[in-house]
């Protein structure tokens, strides 16, 4: 399956979707033979041909105007949970985009030095690798260099969600058994990278206590617009803490039906007495319901 980010805007619709392998060549001869005969724009006459749909002339013209997503046809380089990446027009992204535009407005601003931001969470199966994920693909739609950290050393996700060999992460990284060649570059999105956790170590907590995890984010900040922390559950261990304290700011993650009001409102004061900034707070269902 070919992973190709298309960003020339001078690229016809045509060569867009031969190249993404939605098109055969056979087929944009007949498109362009009725295009030329009627009078037509390519898509209108593909469309009539019953060659395309409009969700793939939707495809092809994001990617002139270089707003890179994945179609939902053929393989499927990352999960489908990534909504993100395959369906950027559904009500459910628009929300996830507002959630981005609220994080821009109050936070992201690298001349602050406010580049990094942990999403934590109370209990398990609160839908933060899945907001952690869909996240980082909208801010590098929007041309954001990003950095996805899982810092879940405990029950990692990010590399299901995105396909990828969990042989080196950050876990290898802050025992001293590997460097930053554990990022990895998403191809299908060019300003996307991702640090799967690693292998699951014995000791996780006391890895994110060394003093190299802060001089990763330190550097990880200067290097990246936007980075993004998944963390684990605050109920399984003191480590989502550890994280959102040497990332200076978190997003709340809930979930509608999943989360105790009670344990939330506690979660929240103790990163405030700890000196870590809330930004907002999140309550998934989905639909993701944003809570100001």
């Amino acid at each position: 399956m070919m992973q190709t980010t298309l960003q020339n805007p001078q690229r016809s619709i045509g060569a867009i979707l031969i190249d993404a392998e939605m098109l055969s060549l056979e087929e944009a001869e007949r498109i362009l033979k009725l295009q030329k005969e009627e009078n037509l724009r390519f898509g209108d006459a593909a469309i009539r041909l019953g060659l395309l749909t409009d969700e793939d002339i939707r495809f092809a013209l994001s990617h002139q105007f270089s707003y890179t997503y994945l179609p939902l046809a053929g393989g499927r380089p990352v999960s489908e949970e990534v909504v993100a990446a395959y369906q950027p027009f559904s009500h459910l992204v628009e929300q996830l985009r507002s959630i981005r535009s609220q994080l821009l407005l109050r936070w992201f601003d690298r001349e602050a030095e406010q580049t990094t931001l942990a999403l934590v969470g109370a209990a398990r199966g609160e839908g933060r690798s899945y907001l952690a994920a869909n996240l980082a693909v909208l801010f590098s739609q929007l041309g954001e260099r990003t950095l996805l950290v899982d810092a879940d050393l405990r029950m990692p996700r990010q590399h299901e969600l995105f396909k990828l060999d969990n042989k080196r992460g950050l876990s290898s990284l802050l025992a001293g058994r590997g460097d930053e060649d554990a990022i990895v570059p998403i191809k299908a999105f060019s300003s996307l990278d991702v640090l799967p956790s690693g292998p699951v170590p014995p000791n996780p907590l006391e890895l994110l206590n060394r003093p190299q995890f802060q001089q990763f984010l330190t550097e990880a900040g200067k290097r990246y617009e936007v980075v993004l922390i998944d963390t684990t559950a605050m109920s399984q261990g003191a480590d989502a803490a550890m994280v959102a304290t040497h990332a200076g700011a978190v997003l709340a993650v809930g979930r509608n039906n999943v989360t105790r009001v009670s344990a939330f409102g506690e979660m929240v004061k103790s990163l405030n007495r700890n000196g870590v900034a809330v930004i907002g707070s999140v309550f998934n269902d989905p639909p993701l319901v944003k809570v100001a």
